[in-house]
């Protein structure tokens, strides 16, 4: 069971020690760290932005099972598989050019065209 990932139940606060927290869906309560410096107004934004973005996660995460269930099998460990798709999206999404474009976009509108 300690293989798959906690949903997020409800979307992040802030507790009383000042951490950003949220509940999963198995009840435990999972502190993710310290809030952002920032006065109240803007700490209140970024909360409201991460909520906003519970659907679009929830999407995410259900590509990510369904890829998960299409390479897991007798060849691929699902837990080998989760590593790569993590470690991939890891790679994917950090890697941005010095102009601040994402190098990985910017290679397939090169081969494929714009608008991708």
């Amino acid at each position: 069971m300690a293989d798959i990932p906690i949903t997020p139940y409800a979307g992040p606060i802030v507790d009383s020690d000042g951490n950003l927290t949220y509940i999963g869906d198995d009840g435990r309560r999972y502190v993710v760290g310290p809030v952002p410096e920032g006065d109240e107004a803007s700490v209140d934004r970024v909360m409201e932005l991460l909520r906003s973005g519970n659907g679009l996660f929830n999407s995410i995460e259900s590509l990510s099972r369904r890829w998960l269930e299409t390479v897991s099998g007798n060849h691929l460990e699902r837990r080998a598989a989760l590593v790569l798709l993590l470690t991939t999206l890891e790679t994917a999404l950090e890697d941005v050019d010095d102009d601040g474009e994402d190098s990985a976009e910017d290679a397939a509108e090169d081969e494929f065209g714009e608008g991708l």
